[in-house]
């Protein structure tokens, strides 16, 4: 089992940004439990922008230029609380790659937490299940562009059991304490 925390970034904490989620903080203690739970089987993903945006990406950036920065700005770096780990970065919403691919292991279980549940978590949990792993969104250490965005996005994940499964922090501590690893 590997944990993934997408992007738990400035740019989606600080209320001021445009891509704020309105509930980020809530996520924050219980994403720090799953560390623990999980440690040293985590990794941090961060959403960076391209240096030069192409297709579909250019037209995107055309509506958020605020978001064109380096990789090392303020914005995009991890929030306080999970400052100096190692990010995998990507400039994609979904995070699911050879690099995750590698960490879980073919055949093998993910589990996701961060923000936003309707976009980089829903992307990232799809892409997972279609490459044949199994993958639990953990709700309570998630957080979506707004409240209903966020359920919206969680239903829509249910219907992807036996493959997907939409989780608690408290599940999974005892699916953990039952040797469920």
């Amino acid at each position: 089992m590997v944990l993934a925390v997408i992007d738990l970034q400035r740019i989606f904490a600080e209320a001021e940004s445009s891509w704020a989620a309105p509930d980020f903080q809530r996520v924050v203690k219980p994403t720090q439990e799953l560390v623990e739970l999980f440690s040293p089987r985590v990794v941090f993903t961060r959403f960076v922008a391209p240096e030069q945006p192409t297709g579909s990406w250019a037209t995107y950036y055309e509506l958020y230029p605020f978001a064109l920065q380096p990789p090392d700005s303020y914005a995009y770096q991890l929030v306080d609380e999970f400052r100096g780990a190692p990010t995998l970065d990507k400039p994609t919403f979904g995070k699911w790659g050879k690099e995750l691919a590698e960490a879980v292991g073919e055949g093998g279980h993910l589990v996701l937490s961060g923000v936003t549940t309707d976009c980089c978590v829903l992307t990232t949990a799809l892409a997972a299940v279609d490459a044949g792993v199994y993958v639990q969104v953990v709700e309570d250490a998630c957080a979506g562009a707004d409240a209903e965005s966020h359920q919206k996005a969680l239903d829509i994940m249910r219907l992807y059991s036996p493959m997907l499964e939409v989780v608690t922090v408290d599940e999974l501590r005892e699916l953990i304490r039952a040797g469920g690893q």
